[in-house]
């Protein structure tokens, strides 16, 4: 099972199927565990910590980014969220009913929505946050400070370099065209 295979023979497996393919393995092996880590850590932390508290992982970075940016535009939680508008209604939703969220509208602005976190919704996140942050240290632990600060100035440059060049690289790859709708992976019945 995929599940069951260690990520050393992951990469063994990727390098016998790739064989002569001409691929640079580098740059296959830091994307690849890039999203290896972070399926590892979600898992980990929806697992250990949030579970408890009757979280998700999405549900938890809307609350950290609303408790460190104060109220926000629901625009601009889910930007850095990485979520979906209407994704973030959702997660929203289920927040305001557990009575951590406030979701108002914009004194100014009638179509926007505001999210704020309640005291309850605050008193949680300086609960579950240091717990989630003995996980992170948790899962860091092989890693000296040194390698940690090394590796989060890498993994900030990769996001840098897709946020400053990657929308000029998706319009030269698709010739400028607009990419194809995102697609559930279902085809369209006959």
């Amino acid at each position: 099972m995929p599940g069951q295979r260690s990520i050393t023979e992951a990469e063994k497996l990727a390098g016998a199927k790739l064989g002569g393919i001409p691929v640079r393995h580098e740059q296959m092996a830091v994307v690849a565990n890039i999203y290896r880590a972070a399926s590892a850590v979600r898992q980990h932390l929806e697992n250990s910590v949030l579970r408890g508290s009757e979280l998700t992982w999405t549900a938890f970075v809307v609350l950290w980014v609303v408790w460190i940016w104060g109220e926000s535009e629901t625009r601009h939680v889910a930007e850095e969220a990485g979520i979906s508008k209407g994704t973030l209604t959702g997660v929203s939703r289920t927040l305001e009913a557990r009575g951590l969220v406030r979701r108002s509208g914009h004194p100014t602005d009638g179509r926007l929505v505001l999210l704020s976190l309640t005291n309850e919704g605050e008193e949680l996140m300086q609960r579950v946050f240091p717990q989630f942050n003995e996980e992170e240290a948790f899962v860091t632990e092989r890693l000296s400070d040194e390698e940690c600060r090394s590796v989060a100035e890498g993994l900030r440059r990769v996001v840098l370099q897709v946020e400053e060049q990657g929308e000029e690289r998706r319009l030269a790859l698709l010739d400028g065209a607009e990419p194809a709708p995102r697609r559930s992976g279902r085809r369209p019945k006959a």
